[in-house]
């Protein structure tokens, strides 16, 4: 059964949700699950639809603090009364058929009253890529190249360009410079000590120094390469 709540508990959450960024994934097959798995981690509120209980279910099982409603997604007043058109993103998740794909974007893009900010639809081929554009998408991602948990992961870090990970609690990754980090020296910034994350590159893009010097300046639209926990990477990012 999908994790349906009462209308006015509905609206609690909903409320809630849009103090943050929230999250409406249409579509919960292997992509779209893997995206609402990657930001439930995080802490998101998210709601997932689909017409398949099966696949509903499934994602259940595995995230049961998720809202889900079970609808056609082409159906605009369907996905007005889940609250598909309240969110600030939607991940449009399915690639088939087509025309439910384009008109699910289409309609949480222009719907009228739409309060979605970015819609990311997934795409099989360039057609469907060109078709999904000119209806209204911020961007088209293929699951080939970006998978869901990836493509989670970047909506909740939108600044996180490269991540390495060395094992189950540590990576590398490539940031952009945060913009209260913009003007200030390694030194000042001292991110080992306030972040627990070590520096080993900073500077213009393509133009990184390694092992930076603490006196190095920061500017905005650089990248930073850091090493540490995934927690602490995660605090250095929210910056």
């Amino acid at each position: 059964m999908s994790n349906a709540r009462p209308s006015s508990q509905w609206w609690q959450w909903q409320g809630h949700a849009s103090q943050a960024r929230s999250f409406c994934v249409i579509g919960v097959g292997r992509f779209g699950s893997a995206v609402c798995r990657e930001l439930v981690s995080h802490g998101a509120e998210v709601l997932a639809i689909d017409q398949n209980q099966r696949a509903m279910d499934e994602l259940l099982k595995l995230e049961p603090s998720i809202e889900s409603r079970l609808l056609d997604c082409t159906d605009e007043e369907a996905l007005r009364a889940a609250g598909a058109l309240d969110v600030d993103t939607v991940v449009v998740a399915i690639s088939e058929p087509i025309e439910a794909s384009i008109t699910a974007t289409l309609i949480t893009k222009d719907a009228e009253g739409s309060r979605v900010q970015q819609v990311i639809s997934r795409a099989t081929s360039d057609l469907h890529e060109k078709m999904l554009l000119r209806v209204g998408a911020d961007r088209v991602v293929f699951p080939s190249k970006m998978q869901g948990t990836r493509l989670g992961l970047e909506l909740m870090r939108p600044n996180l360009l490269e991540r390495l990970r060395l094992d189950e609690h540590n990576s590398i990754e490539e940031i952009k410079v945060p913009a209260s980090f913009a003007g200030r020296s390694l030194r000042d910034l001292n991110l080992r000590k306030h972040f627990s994350v070590s520096v080993l590159a900073a500077g213009p893009v393509n133009q990184l120094k390694v092992n930076p010097p603490a006196t190095q300046i920061l500017q905005e639209g650089e990248l930073l390469v850091v090493m540490g926990s995934s927690k602490a990477l995660e605090q250095l990012s929210a910056q």
